[in-house]
């Protein structure tokens, strides 16, 4: 495999650029004339840390690289624009592999209205991609920072919890899909429970249209959960100066969650709750917004929004399971 061979079918599979870029890959650099305010973000994965390339397809890496960069514009309210990567294959990556994860990342970039404008590849001793993703807005203060909570304001949730954290411990241990009840096939799908739940993992979606709905509701902070919920709520409270109060029995989680944990031997609560990479986001917004955010959170990513607590003066989380106890709050440590 020549490394500019392989970068000219990489070339000729990219769609076609936005209106923002002008000169794209191929050249010694990108050129964008974005306008407005920009939103930049940088991002990793690594074969043996975030995903492990017996578990998942190319496709699949290629998607879940990207999806995990535009989750962090999603959490900014951001319109995605474009996207860098720098691919490091192992000698035992084929051509045909890098392809296959370049259609990956390429079909979520479409959905998504990315632009992928550049990037680098690169011998590597284990796979990895980097990737910068740049998103937009039409003026800085459109963005929803993590710094922006006040006491009083509604803690809120998109979708559901706990599906990547159940995923990932069927793939590593497929026989615990036998905990998982199955109904009768639903409009012809003989798909199993376990199959949405290993989606979650290897092929999950960032929340871009809930992240804008949300921020043009009038969120005061936002953060995705990539590192699990009670890890990133500490974030936001940090970064914010509140302390908040997390109703554990108030967080839905995604079906087949509960038995999977309990057939694994695990606290349903703590893998949900502390599991990380279901790039759902969290926020706070005034209580008055909050009919309004749900309605919006809807309609554009047919999703719920659900309230499950509250920013109060102090600091820290504060995360009260249904029976009173208290949950420490935990998450994924990339150094840990």
């Amino acid at each position: 495999m020549g490394e500019f061979e392989l970068l000219a079918r990489v070339r000729e599979r990219l769609p076609p650029l936005g209106t923002r870029v002008r000169v794209g890959s191929g050249d010694d650099a990108a050129v964008t004339v974005p306008g407005g305010a920009t939103a930049t973000s940088v991002d990793a994965v690594v074969d043996g840390v975030h995903f492990r390339r017996g578990q998942a397809s190319p496709g699949q890496i290629g998607h879940k690289a990207l999806a995990a960069a535009l989750s962090d514009l999603a959490a900014m309210g951001a319109e995605p624009g474009e996207a860098y990567v720098v691919l490091g294959a192992p000698p035992d990556l084929s051509e045909d592999e890098c392809v296959e994860l370049l259609d990956g990342m390429v079909g979520l970039a479409r959905s998504t209205g990315t632009d992928v404008a550049g990037g680098d590849l690169t011998r590597a001793r284990e796979l990895f991609l980097a990737l910068t993703v740049v998103g937009h807005a039409p003026r800085a203060e459109d963005f929803v920072s993590r710094a922006g909570a006040r006491p009083g304001d509604a803690l809120v949730l998109t979708g559901e919890l706990g599906a990547a954290a159940a995923g990932l411990a069927l793939l590593e241990d497929p026989q615990l899909a036998t905990a998982l009840r199955v109904d009768p096939p639903i409009g012809g799908s003989n798909s199993h429970p376990a199959d949405a739940l290993r989606a979650r993992q290897l092929k999950p979606e960032p929340r871009l249209g809930a992240g804008r709905a949300l921020a043009a509701a009038g969120a005061t902070a936002m953060i995705d959960v990539s590192d699990g919920l009670g890890a990133d709520a500490a974030h936001l409270a940090e970064q914010s100066g509140v302390r908040l109060r997390i109703d554990a029995g108030l967080a839905p989680l995604a079906p087949g969650v509960r038995e999977v944990a309990e057939r694994a031997g695990k606290d349903p609560w703590r893998l949900a709750l502390g599991g990380g990479e279901d790039y759902e986001l969290l926020a706070t917004l005034p209580p008055e917004r909050l009919a309004e955010a749900r309605n919006a959170v809807r309609e554009t990513e047919g999703i719920e929004l659900t309230e499950i607590g509250e920013a109060l003066a102090g600091e820290g989380v504060e995360i009260r399971l249904p029976d009173g106890a208290e949950l420490k709050p935990e998450g994924f440590d990339q150094l840990g």
